[in-house]
């Protein structure tokens, strides 16, 4: 056999064995958080991305990518390639709810929800506040004036605040910050008169003594370590909706099914039994709650439904929640 007939049939050799295609994921994967650093979002998706790089054998890395209530970096991961490599986080029921406020043009179903915790906010005011307790705060409410921090609108502190004022035919002045970090800062520098921020944004300074609880968004006093007892807001609105609101990660419903499958065996084994996620809850007064799939979605669904109907009737959304297949719960 000549030297020709030998190239020729090495080439044959190779075109019959085809292409070899290296396993998901075979480089960084991009996790885009679309709040700022110090937040409820950034804090937990650190921790969770450090246990999935040794899980998954691959790095991630967190993108702060802040703005627009988080739909800023919520539609980047939409707009990337949908191939397992970039992936957003946050609460689910804002990314629920962005087809409501018209800030991106998707729904809750088009994802893959891989939840990692919920979390409750707190009304929370100064240290020297000369509100005590919560009929104090919901009469301050009632009369108007209150500056109140929160993260941005469709935030968890935005929502707690719209719903207690509609609760009590209330008013108050909205200040909105790039993260929910920056707004409880707000309230403990005295720019603000009251924060309903997450509990992890709070909890250092209410361990610190430098911000006085108030009440918690449950339907049952809540006892935080380091804070002591936190009154439950339906101890004074016997009516008001509580729902958790689930925070995890989140990836394009449509990639491809060998990462949906090895995302799945990550989840289900290094997120579900990592005592650095325990340690983390605990510490930060939220709730361990590792769910995917059919599950996660059905979690996560009352929150959607109460957040879209609250913006729809405070006169925030661009749609007709019902519209979008998001029914009054």
């Amino acid at each position: 056999m000549n030297f020709k007939h030998l190239i020729v049939g090495a080439l044959t050799t190779v075109a019959l064995a085809g292409p070899a295609f290296a396993e998901w994921p075979e480089k960084p994967i991009q996790l885009i958080v679309p709040w700022g650093a110090g937040g409820a979002t950034d804090q937990v998706s650190r921790v969770v991305a450090a246990e999935l790089e040794a899980a998954l054998g691959q790095s991630i890395v967190v993108v702060n990518q802040p703005g627009a209530s988080g739909s800023i970096g919520s539609q980047a991961a939409w707009d990337a390639p949908h191939d397992g490599y970039t992936w957003t986080a946050g609460a689910a029921k804002d990314l629920g709810t962005y087809g409501v406020t018209g800030k991106m043009d998707t729904s809750i179903k088009n994802w893959d929800l891989y939840l990692n915790s919920a979390l409750a906010s707190v009304i929370s005011v100064s240290a020297d506040s000369e509100i005590d307790d919560l009929d104090e705060f919901l009469e301050a409410l009632k009369s108007g004036g209150l500056k109140v921090g929160t993260s941005g609108v469709n935030s968890a502190g935005h929502s707690t605040i719209e719903a207690l004022s509609a609760a009590v035919n209330g008013s108050y002045i909205h200040a909105s910050y790039d993260g929910g970090s920056a707004a409880v800062l707000s309230t403990v520098s005295g720019e603000t008169s009251v924060t309903t921020q997450l509990i992890s944004e709070q909890i250092d300074m209410l361990r610190a003594g430098q911000l006085k609880a108030i009440a918690i968004i449950s339907d049952v006093d809540v006892d935080v370590p380091g804070v002591g007892t936190i009154p439950a807001v339906t101890s004074a609105l016997a009516d008001f909706t509580v729902a958790p609101i689930y925070f995890g990660i989140f990836v394009p419903g449509d990639v491809p099914d060998d990462v949906r499958a090895k995302m799945q065996g990550a989840w289900d084994t290094a997120i579900a039994n990592s005592s650095k996620l325990a340690e983390y809850t605990e510490g930060r007064g939220s709730i361990m709650t590792v769910h995917s799939g059919d599950d996660a979605q059905m979690r996560v669904w009352p929150s959607i439904q109460a957040n879209a109907w609250l913006l729809h009737d405070g006169g925030q959304s661009a749609a007709d929640p019902d519209k979008l297949g998001i029914p009054r719960p």
